[in-house]
């Protein structure tokens, strides 16, 4: 399962409350959609945490790493040293 696959389903089981993948795309922001809150932020750390062995830093916890799906699989991609795709290699959402 890639790691976009794991946040997707966590967001949508667990903050949205649904099992439909199109309610949520890769590039939409959690929080000008309103989809996570400063609540909603501490679970996703812990889900991070907990999902991918990872200890997440205070100074870590950006709209830049945690406000997309997109932007949070980099983040955890860059932390467990996975190589990050090229942007020219990334597939386009939409």
């Amino acid at each position: 399962m890639s790691i976009e696959h794991l946040i997707r389903r966590y967001i949508l089981e667990n903050l949205l409350f649904t099992n439909d993948n199109g309610q949520l795309e890769d590039h939409v922001s959690f929080l000008e959609e309103g989809i996570v809150d400063s609540t909603g932020v501490l679970e996703l750390v812990m889900f991070v945490e907990e999902t991918f062995g990872i200890s997440v830093k205070d100074e870590e916890i950006v709209p830049e790493n945690f406000d997309s799906v997109a932007q949070l699989a980099h983040y955890v991609r860059l932390r467990i040293g996975e190589a990050v795709p090229e942007a020219d290699e990334r597939v386009p959402v939409g």
